[in-house]
């Protein structure tokens, strides 16, 4: 085997989180960058010699040549065996799973996430572990360290194998098998969901429209809805994953989806809409003339799981993120289980679920998943939608309606200030968590203030804190703001605020939700100076 060892250079600058590193594509195809990040990930975790370890990601520009730079460097460091999805492919739900199945000791995950693909935009890389999961925060501070002092890589000179025919490969003693990326995901997914069922709700003339968005979970979509249910041919669109996400923004809400947001609003809606995002741990669904918030998704999910085939012993519990609404919190009571809210990341919805605490968890950015991996799964959420309309028979918005009559209804939204100046936005934080002690008793936009706080979490299951997650403002009459900045983009930082307001009158519960929240929203502006600081007088996004 002819290893060449390169001298490099260190190449901190960003410390990975849940999500990996993320950077604009032309950064990772500088030389040595990609190589110099591989080897930091393989110090950091404590090397790869005689370990198994699945790679694959979600089809965007660069991945497949990335993946080659990979392989060749896992073989140099003496890996044993390397399982990669076919053509690069693998959603992150997917390779969690096969990470879990083949118990690997860990898998490279290439993914920008929902961001958008292509040489001038985005491309991004993490490391999850054995669990399927992301990598907790003591690996990846040492995979920071590593970036700081990194001095050589290892790669070995012989070319990598092609990743487009199944089957088992040699690469300089290492094993390459390349496996279908679609068949161990959608083996887990007959025992979760009752396909019979939908297949018989999809029979009897039932309509879905499943944007893929061009995205990764188009070949799993199709596999499932069209072949293995019977979904008329068609059903699932936008469903070849392509390098530049078809120049779309593979982001499922009002914005980027909009072409399915008004089908399902127009005259000609089918019953059901959905989509997923571009590595496929998103979601989005709608009923005809209703848009379901990922926030009521989740509570919804939570209290109709039982129904479902892989669920019917109940829940262990419920999580969510701090700036998700509470309407989870609502079921979890109902129910009689625990609820635990936790900081945004899935790493720490890991750990619930590693200890058995937890069935079902979510965050309001339209992830939501379960004890079965240990990430979000776009698809999985979607599947488990038409398994409960296909048992309760009823419409999309029959069974939102039916939820909020039980446990009312949180009003809810999320405005995103996107590519602000990371100065601005880091003096307005610094601003305004000095100002926390003074707020409560206060009155802004004539609500009172009652709670101000930086959240801070102690992990239950080994006792770790993580302290400054996000801020909470709670009001007199039960509203809250909450505000965060965001590490998901490549381009400056992104603020994002989220209000909530609970509504329990019936009578009340078809009305607009920025209506509702203006009062809260007002509040929160009067509170941070938004549009002062930020020169902007509306979010680029909301939803």
């Amino acid at each position: 085997m002819a290893v060449s060892t390169v001298p490099t250079r260190p190449i901190a600058g960003q410390k990975p989180g849940t999500s990996g590193l993320r950077k604009k594509t032309r950064i990772f195809m500088e030389p040595g960058y990609l190589e110099n990040y591989v080897q930091a990930i393989i110090e950091g975790v404590g090397g790869v010699k005689d370990r198994e370890i699945v790679v694959g990601g979600d089809g965007r520009f660069y991945n497949d040549t990335a993946i080659g730079v990979i392989l060749r460097m896992l073989a140099a460091n003496g890996a044993k065996r390397a399982i990669v999805g076919r053509g690069g492919i693998l959603s992150t739900p997917a390779a969690s799973n096969l990470i879990r199945i083949r118990k690997a000791f860990g898998g490279f995950v290439l993914s920008a996430s929902h961001n958008p693909g292509g040489p001038d935009e985005d491309f991004g890389l993490k490391f999850n572990v054995s669990n399927g999961g992301p990598a907790p925060e003591p690996i990846t501070d040492a995979i920071f360290e590593a970036t700081k002092t990194i001095a050589t890589y290892a790669i070995v000179e012989e070319a990598a194998p092609s990743i487009e025919t199944l089957g088992t490969f040699d690469l300089a003693g290492m094993v390459v098998e390349i496996v279908d990326p679609v068949a161990d995901y959608v083996a887990m997914m007959r025992d979760l969901v009752d396909f019979d069922r939908i297949r018989a709700l999809f029979a009897s003339g039932f309509t879905l429209r499943f944007d893929a968005m061009s995205a990764v979970t188009g070949p799993y979509a199709t596999a499932i809805l069209e072949g293995e249910l019977g979904a008329p041919k068609g059903t699932v669109v936008n469903g070849t994953p392509l390098p530049d996400f078809g120049h779309h923004h593979p982001d499922p809400n009002p914005v980027h989806a909009k072409e399915l947001f008004d089908i399902m609003f127009g005259p000609d809606a089918p019953d059901m809409g959905a989509a997923s995002d571009g590595d496929g741990d998103r979601n989005i669904v709608l009923g005809r003339g209703i848009s379901v918030a990922p926030s009521d998704s989740l509570a919804l999910l939570a209290a109709n799981l039982h129904l479902a085939k892989g669920y019917t012993a109940g829940l262990k519990g419920i999580a969510r993120s701090m700036p998700t609404s509470r309407a989870a919190d609502r079921v979890a009571a109902k129910l009689g289980v625990g609820m635990y809210e936790t900081p945004t990341g899935w790493k720490f919805f890991g750990n619930l679920l590693d200890a058995g605490k937890v069935t079902i968890c979510g965050e309001e950015s339209a992830g939501t998943g379960s004890d079965h991996v240990r990430e979000k799964d776009g698809l999985w959420a979607i599947l488990i939608w038409l398994d409960i309309v296909a048992t309760r028979r009823q419409s999309i918005m029959e069974i939102v309606h039916d939820h909020w009559k039980t446990y009312g209804r949180d009003y809810y939204s999320r405005h995103d200030y996107e590519a602000l100046p990371t100065d601005v936005a880091d003096a307005l934080f610094a601003d305004l968590r000095a100002s926390l002690a003074t707020l409560p008793g206060k009155v802004f936009a004539g609500l009172l203030v009652t709670s101000a706080d930086d959240f801070a979490y102690t992990d239950p299951t080994d006792g770790s804190v993580s302290s400054k997650q996000g801020v909470r403002i709670g009001f007199e009459d039960g509203s809250r703001a909450i505000f965060r900045l965001s590490g998901t983009g490549t381009e400056g930082a992104t603020l994002r605020l989220y209000v909530e307001l609970f509504e329990a009158d019936p009578a009340r519960h078809d009305l607009d939700s920025q209506m509702v929240l203006a009062g809260v929203l007002d509040a929160a502006d009067a509170i941070a100076g938004i549009e002062r600081r930020t020169g902007r007088d509306a979010p680029n996004v909301i939803t």
